[in-house]
This record gives C-alpha cells, structure tokens and sequence, in this order.
C-alpha cells in the first residue's frame, strides 16, 4: 500500500502504546500479536491498563508478554481514567491510546509519525477504520448542536443526506481522504506528547463515551488541528466490551452527552440538547412498538431496541440539565 504522506521516519520517535481491557480477551490477544508483528520496534512502548476483568484478559498478558508493562485495576474506573493511569506510566515522545479491539493489517505507526513530523500543529491523528466486513467505517463526528441533535432525533439526516439537515455522525463524509475533522472517535488515537501537555488529559468524570468529543474539543480550543489520517488503517472489531452489558453503555452515552453539554455549553444549548435527547429516545419507543405489532418476525430484535430506548428515556427524565 502507498501510504498518504509516505516517506523514511527516522525510527528514533519513541511510541508509547497504551491499551485499556475490560472483559475482552480474545480481542486484546489479537490485538498485541498483530502490533508486535506489524511493528517489531526498539522504540515502541507498551502499556496495558486493565480495569479489573474477571475473563483472564490481565492473566493472559501477564503470561505470554511479559515485556509489556501491565497496569492492574482494582476495579473499573472507566475509559478515561484508566488512560490518563497509562498515559502517567509512558515515557515516549508520542502517546497512541487504542482500544482493546483494535488489530494491526500493516504498519501504520510510521506514515502517522512522518506525517505529524511535517504537520507540527496536529495535535490529534487517527487513522482510517476497517470494519470486520472490511469496509471502511466511521470514526469521526461532528461537535452536538441543537440542530444537527434534532435532526438525528427526527432521522433527516437519514432521509436528507448531503443537505441542510446536518448529519452529527459524519455520513457524508467518506474517509477516503485526510481532513481536519471537529472529532476523532476514541478507537485510536496518536498525539505527540507537546500537544497532550498543552493540552491535559482526558476529563475522567466522562467514565464511558463522551471523552472524545470533550478531549477532541479542548484540542480546538488550545489551537491544535484534529485530523483524520487516511493514510494508515487499522481492523476495528467494535464493542468488546460494551456488548457484555448494552444497555447499561447505552444509558453511559446519555449521561456522557448530558456531561459534555454541561461543561462546555450555556444553558439554553444544554436545554436544546436536553430536549432532542428526550424526542430521540421518544420516537424510537413509538417507532419499535409499532415494528413490533406490524412485524412478528423481527419481535425480538424491537423488544430489546424497545427496552434500550425505554429505560435511556426513563434516565433522562430524571436527569440534572
């Protein structure tokens, strides 16, 4: 593959690799084979925080590599908090944080590094993202604005794709070209150490979800381009560990949203937000009902999606704005 920006990195640059597990072994095993195997580095540093996993996941790494520093839990203390434990441990020029369910199909530290070496005001990098079926998914989004949070609540953006009603999940854009995006999604990530110091660490009262879009945002604010790299790729399996537990990491991205809107919006945005939050979860409870008396074959699959949308609404009722 010809890489976007390819050219000789000196290998000096200094990586550290921190990975987050929580009940995914067989993804983080796939995950640390692929990357020794991709990238047989000198200079790579990994480090694994496990959030107190109970299917043999830190046992695993501990036995088969025992070169990698192996931080160990007590108990899970969230997607952010267990990074910012990594990102203390590392001692390399750039930190990359990648999800357990991450798989390495090629070398892709060496462009990323080449193109930060020539672009010193990126202060964020994510690659392009390989679905299993070996499509090319989303990994970027747009900041939440009441009016792109209605339009996904009302799927226009489904139904009007390319026009005024603003697609929050980027659908529009295909990945098949590097950009300055508003957010990289929190599957992998690269960022040189200057910029992590100037800007901070992840905000760890976002415990699952939402850290992205807070850290991507501070990353503007503190003047640092973010931007998708579709130079270098990576497999992405998706939900190691949120499909242990559903719905309970479904409600997280309410609270995560409600959290973002908090910090960083005044109160009649957060009221707007708080309000597309409610009508989304509203029309989806109407919308897997009706699916479920019109439709007996897909029953089962409406009742859990039902069930899902229920109980977020529920929460949100409750919720502080």
């Amino acid at each position: 593959m010809t890489h976007e920006g390819a050219g000789a990195e000196p290998r000096q640059t200094k990586v550290s690799v921190v990975i987050v597990v929580w009940n995914a072994q067989k993804y983080v095993a796939h995950c640390l084979q692929s990357l020794k195997r991709e990238y047989p580095c000198s200079n790579l540093e990994v480090i694994v925080v496990d959030n107190a996993s109970t299917d043999g996941a830190p046992e695993f790494v501990e036995r088969n590599y025992p070169e990698i520093k192996l931080i160990r839990n007590s108990e899970n203390l969230g997607f952010a908090k267990a990074n910012n434990i990594g990102i203390a441990a590392s001692t390399g020029d750039v930190i990359c944080l990648i999800n357990s369910d991450v798989e390495f199909t090629q070398n892709c530290f060496d462009p990323m590094l080449h193109y930060l070496s020539a672009h010193p005001d990126v202060g964020m990098l994510g690659p392009k993202m390989i679905a299993p079926n070996g499509h090319v998914a989303r990994s970027t989004l747009r900041f939440p604005t009441v009016w792109n949070m209605f339009c996904r609540a009302m799927g226009l953006d489904l139904l009007f794709k390319k026009s005024i009603f603003g697609d929050q999940l980027m659908r529009d854009f295909g990945h098949q070209s590097t950009a300055d995006v508003e957010v990289l999604t929190g599957w992998f990530w690269m960022i040189p150490r200057s910029a992590l110091e100037a800007v901070g660490s992840l905000d760890e009262q976002f415990f699952m979800y939402g850290e992205d879009v807070d850290w991507c945002y501070r990353f503007h604010r503190a003047g640092k381009r973010v931007v998708f790299f579709a130079g270098a790729e990576a497999l992405h399996y998706g939900g190691a560990s949120s499909a242990t537990a559903p719905i309970r990491f479904f409600v997280e991205k309410q609270r995560a949203n409600i959290q973002f809107g908090r910090k960083h919006y005044g109160i009649l945005r957060r009221l707007g937000l708080f309000v597309t939050g409610l009508l989304y979860h509203f029309v989806r409870v109407v919308g897997y009902g009706f699916v479920w008396l019109i439709k007996p074959s897909q029953r089962e699959s409406a009742v859990a999606k039902y069930r899902r949308s229920a109980i977020c609404l529920q929460w949100l009722i409750k919720a502080p704005i």
